[in-house]
């Protein structure tokens, strides 16, 4: 018999830890090849870990709710053994394995950023927290100041975001008390050559002293009397943190036109019935509009980019997200992948696929990465427009309003005609870094114009 490590699988390619959600095996229960051991949770998806390898699971490393890198053992299997009527009841958990003990650390630049992950000192900063340290100009120096809220100091992107913030509104931040750094044994030093030993800081002591209760007063009369408190879920305390860090990072601004739906409108309501015939898939008017924003994408490469530092990344893939609602009501934003190279129906085949993969929580981590532009139908909740958040790292997103027929004014050769028309509001909010007003209304503009030009007598 041996035993099987089961890791921390790599949910994508930004994804560098995942939260342990609820352990479905413990110690001494039986598993078979490919059966669900536990759930995992990252900021893109919930997912399921199977076991890969056929046996008894003989100890798990973490509890729930613990946040657990990618390639961390996470469990083990004792391959080919048979579950035991005496294994104990509850799981034992054990601590995870220590990082190996390098003695001395040199200094890591902020150009480390890219590294998965770094720890200067005593203290370990993520992927994200690097990024976001780079994004804003903040030192290696400044980073070790920050005070941590995270398991043993860790600097949260909570943490970061609000040292950003105060650092703009010229709040300045408490200092931490430096303690002399331990001087490493000298047979432990990776070569000979000098390192530079950073030093090590402890835990920030506010400027104000802490209040003597260390029990929290949060109740429900802090909030006043006739009120009910609802905790956010997981999902919606990303949602939040992602949203502000969308706005703390891109200067948003938004325009607005409107276009003529008319033609797309008959088309749709003469086809459907032939479509999903002909088909097996039902045409909504979200692969349409798709099909219109990858076509002026075309005309405006720019649109489809990202910001990184002072560098400008033009994505050559077109890969267009598409916002979902999910049935606990919460958004999520699986993505068309080269939409560029689909027709219609593959783009109508992919959004329906990936709707109800949402609607039933089946989508996987790799349908939400890869995005580089995004769209939202406001109108789908009745809105006749909305100012939509970037969805970062992108740099713009259309949102499309509820279709309304109304009066308008048509041009005809014969003189003015006023017509009952099926009308749309378009917006876009783009990243004022990269995005000026001329190419965001172009852009805008353009996607309009494709739309009232769809053909009515399209084939199907």
């Amino acid at each position: 018999m041996a035993i099987v490590d089961l890791v921390m699988p790599k949910m994508g390619e930004s994804i560098m830890e995942a939260t342990v959600l609820k352990w479905h095996k413990k110690p001494g229960d039986a598993v078979r090849m490919d059966e669900t051991v536990l759930e995992i949770a990252t900021d893109k998806v919930d997912s399921e870990v199977p076991s890969t390898a056929e046996g008894v699971i003989t100890e798990v490393l973490f509890k729930e709710n613990d946040v657990v890198p990618v390639g961390t053992i996470i469990a083990r299997i004792e391959s080919g053994a048979s579950a035991s009527p005496s294994a104990p009841i509850a799981p034992a958990v054990a601590q995870p394995q220590p990082a190996p003990v390098v003695a001395a650390p040199t200094y890591i630049p902020q150009a480390a950023a890219a590294a998965p992950s770094v720890i200067d000192g005593n203290r370990f900063y993520s992927p994200l927290v690097l990024n976001i340290a780079g994004k804003e100009g903040i030192s290696m120096a400044e980073l070790e100041q920050i005070p941590g809220t995270g398991n043993e100091g860790r600097v949260t992107k909570k943490d970061i975001l609000q040292h950003v913030a105060n650092r703009k509104a010229g709040v300045s931040m408490p200092t931490a008390a430096p303690v002399q750094a331990v001087p490493q044994p000298a047979a432990t030093a990776p070569s000979a050559q000098p390192a530079i030993t950073p030093p090590v800081i402890s835990a920030t002591t506010p400027a104000t002293p802490p209040p003597t209760s260390t029990k929290p007063e949060t109740t429900t009369s802090n909030y006043g009397n006739n009120v009910e408190v609802i905790e956010m879920d997981r999902m919606r305390k990303l949602i939040a943190d992602h949203m502000v860090r969308s706005k703390a990072t891109s200067p948003h601004v938004t325009s607005f036109t409107e276009c003529d739906v008319t033609n797309i409108v008959r088309w749709r309501e003469k086809a459907k019935k032939e479509f999903e015939k002909k088909y097996g898939e039902k045409i909504t008017f979200t692969p349409i509009f798709i099909e219109a924003i990858v076509n002026c994408i075309r005309k405006y490469p720019m649109i489809n980019s990202s910001v990184d530092g002072d560098k400008i990344i033009v994505k050559k893939d077109i890969n267009v997200g598409m916002a979902t609602a999910l049935p606990s009501g919460n958004l999520i934003v699986p993505v068309i992948k080269n939409s560029d190279t689909k027709n219609l129906l593959g783009i109508t085949k992919d959004v329906n696929s990936l709707a109800n993969a949402a609607r039933t929580n089946k989508l996987k981590a790799d349908d939400t990465q890869g995005g580089t532009f995004t769209l939202t139908n406001v109108g789908t909740f009745g809105s006749l427009m909305g100012t939509p958040i970037i969805n970062q790292p992108q740099v713009a997103i259309l949102a499309v309003g509820s279709i309304k027929k109304r009066p308008m004014v048509i041009e005809t050769t014969e003189g003015d005609v006023i017509a009952i028309r099926h009308m749309m509001y378009l917006s876009l909010s783009y990243d004022h870094r990269i995005v000026d007003g001329s190419l965001g209304a172009s852009f805008l503009t353009a996607v309009a114009n494709e739309l009232e030009a769809f053909d009515p007598n399209r084939e199907i």
